[in-house]
């Protein structure tokens, strides 16, 4: 909870003011019984004694003074609200090192659902596009909000050759600034870049990240795969042997770091899965302020409401 206007607040110090001068009120009031009627005599003459009951409708009262106060002061709390007009690039490494097994069934088929779970957590008027890379960068789908051209494209990925991620960024990054806005302003943008492990071909991927930045479209890396990674290797003679593809998050995550984004690791399907389910709300949705006076104030009218009510009940008086 927040304040537009924090400088009302400070007529809270009037509180204590009030129940110092209530305090002294009460005190003024056995004053006067005791010079009307002597100790033993204040019995016969008021038998019956309100309590507790004396003291609650002044406790409301200053109850619906703060809540008046706070209403004064304009609160506002943030709320997250779907991101309309945003555009987001997913960029999926195809790689030969996705065939490794350690993701089950393997890195590729988990970015593949991972990649639907994404675009299925987005707001539906939010486009998605979807660009795989290898030794070069080809755009699948350009951004869209056709959920069904956009997961056929997710399917069609294949693995092959090696890693152009500087190549992935720059290419993704030139069609997102392409997107129209509105009022001369590009709409909000982001990069959804999932490998498992460092570049091997093409452009420098952190001179890429931070041409994004400029741009600013952050790049969201997603590390998959675990140390136990091995792929299958066909030799030119017809042999094969078995090689290690540990991930590199450090690259990831250095990436990230230049674009202005953040960097996530996934070790399992599961954890893909929640990756890029918190991702979609994120990217999806955006945080924004929005003000509570009016419930603020009516809380307070309906305390002040309900002091009066008890004072005249009880006492027949308003305070």
């Amino acid at each position: 909870m927040s304040f537009a206007s924090p400088l009302v607040l400070v007529a809270l110090v009037a509180l204590p003011l009030l129940i110092v001068a209530y305090a002294g009120q009460q005190r003024s009031r056995k004053a006067a019984a005791a010079a009307f009627a002597s100790a033993p005599l204040q019995a016969s003459v008021a038998p019956v004694r309100p309590g507790f009951r004396r003291h609650l409708p002044m406790f409301v009262f200053l109850l619906a003074i703060a809540a008046l106060i706070l209403a004064a002061a304009k609160p506002q709390r943030t709320v997250a609200v779907p991101v309309e007009r945003a555009s987001i690039m997913l960029a999926n490494d195809v790689s030969g090192s996705m065939t490794a097994t350690d993701v089950k069934p393997s890195r590729l088929a988990a970015a593949k659902r991972a990649s639907k779970t994404f675009a299925a957590n987005v707001p539906k008027r939010v486009n998605v596009g979807l660009l795989a890379f290898n030794d070069s960068a080809r755009v699948l789908q350009s951004p869209t909000t056709d959920r069904g051209a956009l997961n056929a494209a997710i399917d069609s990925m294949t693995v092959s050759g090696g890693t152009a991620t500087g190549n992935a960024i720059a290419t993704s990054t030139s069609i997102l600034s392409k997107a129209p806005g509105e009022n001369k302003k590009p709409p909000p943008a982001a990069i959804v870049l999932l490998s498992d492990g460092s570049s091997t071909r093409g452009q420098d991927p952190v001179a890429a990240a931070q041409a994004a930045r400029k741009a600013h479209i952050p790049v969201y890396t997603v590390v998959l795969g675990t140390n136990e990674g091995t792929i299958t290797v066909k030799k030119r003679d017809g042999t094969t042997s078995t090689e290690r593809v540990p991930p590199d998050p450090q690259s990831l995550a250095q990436i990230a770091r230049a674009s202005g984004g953040a960097t996530f690791t996934a070790a399992t399907t599961a954890d893909l899965k929640q990756v890029y389910e918190k991702l979609g709300s994120q990217l999806g949705h955006k945080k924004q302020k929005r003000q509570v006076t009016t419930a603020v104030a009516g809380g307070g009218l309906a305390l002040l409401l309900a002091g009066a009510a008890m004072s005249l009940a009880w006492f027949g008086r308003l305070i």
